[in-house]
């Protein structure tokens, strides 16, 4: 039989590393896939770099391939292959099933036949609905995806539904798109970045071994009035000059509502007010805070009466703010 250098096939060196071979198995099968490539040897192209990448992908498969190799024959496999790396071909009844169902790592799935040597060479036993089967079980790969919720989802807690696309070969051969809803539950008060495991939900485990997971990463969807971190929350208010200067109380709104945030007098521009317990829930301790920054705004037109004011404070007041702050630079300046 032909000798298959899954190597060659791969374009890699032997001592390349694991990532270094599914790199580069992602790109051939992205080149080669029948739905994208057309060509008539396409199809066969893509058989054998899959066949490789199941090999070279796993560490014992592997260390089988490399030590045995063309000459694997002679290296007396077949007597050794009950004990190397635990493989031992299963030997079912019905032999070696034309079809084996494998995952690119792309979102999709196919079926491919395999060479004599990659059947000779790891044992006879296949089933094309669980994958190879070499007598173990191999649990699938876990996959990730993102899920963006609201600062209410978060601090109130809410279900979605959300769609998942992946591809199967059906009966006849032919690769087509499936779509499957699942119904998630955004606990209350879970924070940005955190990882929500749906068990069960990856890729299908081969020789009967368990499906992965689906692991959805949460991003919290920017809401103008806040900013997120961790459990806090930070938000800016605009004041008038004799607001800060006399004190007022100003509304202030919350992920929840809005409350009556009293303002000190003789409040500066850019202090900060906090308002505790309005942050984001805690899941199993105390919620986070809300810091409200005063931003102190001057108008930009003045009536009659409010310039006569103004110039009457100036004309009466001693207050020179370059008194107590002297001159000084800026984070800011330019080299």
């Amino acid at each position: 039989m032909e000798f298959q250098d899954y190597y060659k096939i791969l374009g890699v060196k032997r001592d390349a590393g694991a990532d270094e071979v599914q790199r580069a198995y992602r790109k051939l099968a992205r080149k080669y896939h029948p739905d994208v490539n057309k060509e008539e040897s396409a199809e066969d192209t893509f058989k054998r770099i899959n066949e490789a990448y199941e090999v070279l992908k796993d560490p014992e498969k592997r260390k089988l391939y490399d030590t045995y190799g063309k000459d694997w024959q002679q290296g007396g496999f077949h007597q050794q292959a009950g004990t190397a790396g635990g493989f031992r071909p299963s030997g079912g009844p019905d032999g070696f099933s034309q079809s084996f169902r494998y995952s690119t790592g792309e979102g999709f799935e196919q079926s491919a036949d395999f060479s004599d040597f990659f059947k000779s060479f790891f044992g006879g036993g296949f089933r094309g609905d669980q994958g190879v089967n070499f007598g173990y079980q191999q649990p699938g790969r876990s996959h990730e995806a993102e899920i963006t919720v609201s600062l209410r989802d978060v601090y109130h807690g809410a279900s979605r539904a959300i769609s998942l696309q992946h591809y199967e070969t059906d009966a006849g051969g032919q690769v087509r798109p499936v779509t499957k809803t699942l119904n998630v539950k955004i606990p209350k008060g879970i924070t940005d970045g955190s990882v929500i495991r749906l068990a069960g939900q990856g890729e299908q485990g081969a020789g009967g071994g368990a499906a992965g997971d689906l692991l959805l990463r949460i991003t919290i969807n920017t809401d103008p009035r806040f900013t997120v971190n961790g459990r806090d929350l930070y938000t800016k208010v605009a004041i008038s000059p004799w607001e800060a200067a006399l004190g007022t109380r100003v509304t202030v709104q919350t992920v929840e509502g809005s409350v009556n945030l009293t303002v000190p007098k003789g409040s500066q521009n850019g202090r900060r007010l906090r308002l505790r317990g309005k942050g984001i829930p805690g899941r199993n301790g105390d919620p986070g805070d809300l810091t409200v920054e005063l931003e102190i705004r001057m108008p930009t037109k003045l009536s009659d009466e409010e310039r006569r004011l103004f110039t009457e404070l100036a004309e009466t007041s001693r207050f020179n703010p370059r008194d107590t702050q002297p001159q000084r630079g800026t984070s800011h300046a330019k080299s």
